[in-house]
């Protein structure tokens, strides 16, 4: 063999040794690339139920704050109905029936001082005081005077 017939060889070797090379890389990439496939076709498989069953569950929870949104509108017409009708019953009954009871402390009063004797009117004199406890009259709330 001559020199020239040696280099070939070692290029047709070395040739057939790339390319033995580069076609395992190119099995592996396709086995790769076949799995990644089924991935993607799985996880889309699984994703559009889940997708499904979430739009159904947002519809129900909008379905339900509806619901909700009406309950309390409902209930705040009934307060404010409620208020209205209070204020009715306090303005229609209320008066009349603080005339009721101050007729009736006053007949009970009036009983009350039937076997009493009367009174007899203070004597007032000029230019003294009379002392705060022996003051007649009315006296505040809470015992304040």
């Amino acid at each position: 063999m001559s020199g020239g017939e040696v280099a070939g060889l070692l290029v047709a070797v070395f040739w057939a040794i790339l390319v033995s090379f580069l076609a395992v890389v190119l099995v592996r990439l396709a086995q790769t690339l076949k799995a990644a496939t089924k991935l993607v076709a799985n996880v889309t498989e699984q994703a559009v139920p889940l997708l499904g069953e979430a739009s159904a569950t947002v519809r129900s929870a909008q379905s339900q704050l509806d619901r909700v949104d009406a309950i309390a509108s409902d209930v705040q017409e009934v307060t404010a109905n409620a208020s209205a009708l209070s204020s009715t019953v306090s303005t229609a009954f209320g008066g009349p029936l603080v005339k009721v009871a101050a007729f009736g402390y006053g007949v009970r009063r009036a009983l009350g001082r039937k076997g009493e004797a009367p009174r007899t009117p203070a004597t007032v004199v000029v230019g003294r005081s009379v002392p705060r406890a022996r003051r007649g009259g009315w006296r505040r709330r809470g015992g304040k005077d």
